[in-house]
């Protein structure tokens, strides 16, 4: 018998994104969204970013490609592409039997009808929960004129 320890890890677009989606969500610091915003378009996370969803786009077509999809696989996946495709955001992700719920915060309201949007776009994801979800543009970083 082998023993599997649960872990309630969540799927996050940045260090500083919520670590959990019921945690409550402040506006980012313009350090913090600056340094969040380059680490989501270096070309090294890009790459990164592809390679996962494409393994596990590889991992779901070889058993058969099926709509039910491991709830780690739906977060990464979503996780990455609102990473891709929102790159300032500070977002937290989780699954639960297709259905996804995000947390944390995007610049701009653009951003915010989004974040379903891209969502949907994976496989296997068959609701998205965004209402903690919040507009929140970057704020001065304490102690730095603005």
């Amino acid at each position: 018998m082998v023993g599997v320890a649960a872990c309630e890890t969540n799927s996050r677009t940045s260090t500083e994104a919520p670590s959990n989606v019921n945690e409550n969500v402040n506006a980012p610091t313009k350090d913090t969204a600056q340094q969040t915003q380059q680490d989501a378009v270096s070309d090294t996370r890009k790459a990164q970013i592809e390679s996962d969803i494409r393994a596990r786009e590889q991992r779901n077509n070889i058993t058969g490609g099926d709509a039910d999809r491991a709830d780690a696989d739906l977060e990464s996946e979503v996780r990455g592409k609102l990473e891709a495709n929102l790159p300032a955001s500070q977002l937290t992700v989780d699954a639960e039997e297709g259905v996804v719920t995000i947390a944390g915060t995007v610049p701009t309201q653009e951003q915010l009808n989004r974040v379903p949007t891209l969502a949907q776009e994976i496989k296997g994801v068959k609701n998205v929960d965004v209402k903690n979800v919040k507009v929140a543009p970057a704020t001065p970083t304490p102690n730095q004129p603005q």
